[in-house]
């Protein structure tokens, strides 16, 4: 906030904290207290008309002031009475001083051609932020509902996505992504050789580009469609007993015999990557804690039928609604009560 609203009639002196040198400072960080007519100096908690002109008395300035305090290089560091005074002061000037008349004209051609605006930019490219700066932005962010900031913020991912994409189209002389991929694929080429071409990650297109392209990414995935070639499955079909087809075999495992990733790759002697990526190709969901939940299903099925229920759930219901504490259901059972608990249904209180 760049005024803070305070009672004038109370004006503490007492030093609020210190800074990494060593100065005592009377002033929240990022905060320059403003009233009518006088403005507080962080240094000594004394008000006047002007702090800019009593750091004098301190042997600072104000570009050093305004840093230390974590205050915006805008903010005014003095009263209002003294800021509109001033400023009357420049209308004048700017009507009758040729110089600043100058000066003036000078300022609105940078500001019309957008000078002005990228040598802001540049001035402020790498510096930090201010801590005043810092407050403004988290009360702007606070005022604005959290699905409209994804909202944004996904905007404004995809506008940077696309421009990287633009960028890498111009250098190799297409009018858009669309032509560079197409142009590419068809001389033979491909996403991750197109994308170190342009000097980003080799993932880069193929992880991008339904983002930047869809209609473009569309033809790709209709181009690279269809049976891969069996050098993929190659290692895999050397390792698996009794399968003719890889893909039968990870349905089996996974699908019908619950068994995880780990374990399908421990039994063939490959890596996890290697498996969860033959899955992918043959269209095998990955379920996970497959192992975990299927066991856990079992355990439910062998409860109910030990007790003459359908199911877990009725067989809960039952106890609970005869009055029936869970430590002691789990004492009949031979289950946690957590366990218990975690496998009830929202019907069962």
């Amino acid at each position: 906030m760049s005024e803070a609203a305070f009672d004038s009639g109370v004006r503490s002196s007492r030093p609020l904290g210190r800074l990494a040198d060593g100065t005592v400072f009377h002033v929240p960080i990022g905060v320059m207290q403003i009233d009518v007519e006088h403005a507080r100096c962080h240094l000594c908690g004394d008000w006047f008309r002007s702090v800019g002109a009593h750091l004098r008395a301190h042997g600072w300035d104000r570009a050093g002031y305004r840093e230390a305090f974590g205050l915006e290089r805008s903010q005014p560091l003095e009263g209002r009475a003294t800021r509109e005074r001033r400023a009357r002061a420049m209308e004048r000037r700017r009507r009758d001083d040729p110089a600043v008349r100058a000066g003036c004209e000078v300022g609105r051609q940078w500001a019309a051609t957008g000078r002005l605006s990228r040598l802001a930019a540049s001035a402020a490219r790498g510096r930090r932020q201010p801590e005043q700066r810092r407050r403004k932005t988290l009360l702007t962010l606070a005022a604005i509902p959290p699905r409209v900031r994804h909202e944004a913020a996904g905007r404004a991912s995809v506008a940077r996505l696309r421009a990287v994409a633009q960028r890498a189209a111009d250098d190799a002389g297409f009018a858009d992504v669309g032509s560079l991929v197409r142009s590419r694929l068809t001389d033979g080429g491909s996403l991750a050789g197109l994308s170190r071409a342009a000097g980003l990650h080799k993932d880069w297109f193929s992880r991008h580009l339904r983002t930047v392209d869809p209609d473009t990414a569309r033809e790709v995935a209709e181009m690279v469609s269809g049976p891969r070639p069996p050098r993929h499955d190659a290692e895999l079909s050397r390792r698996i007993r009794g399968f003719d087809d890889v893909g039968a075999f990870l349905r089996r495992r996974h699908l019908v015999e619950h068994r995880s990733v780990r374990a399908i790759a421990e039994e063939v002697g490959m890596s996890r990557y290697a498996v969860t990526a033959a899955m992918e190709r043959h269209g095998v969901t990955l379920t996970p804690h497959v192992t975990v939940r299927t066991a856990a299903r079992d355990h439910a099925g062998r409860v109910a039928d030990t007790h003459g229920f359908a199911d877990l759930d009725a067989y809960l219901r039952d106890r609970r609604e005869a009055g029936w504490s869970w430590r002691r259901i789990a004492d009949e059972c031979g289950r946690p009560p957590t366990w218990l608990r975690r496998h009830a249904g929202p019907t069962v209180r």
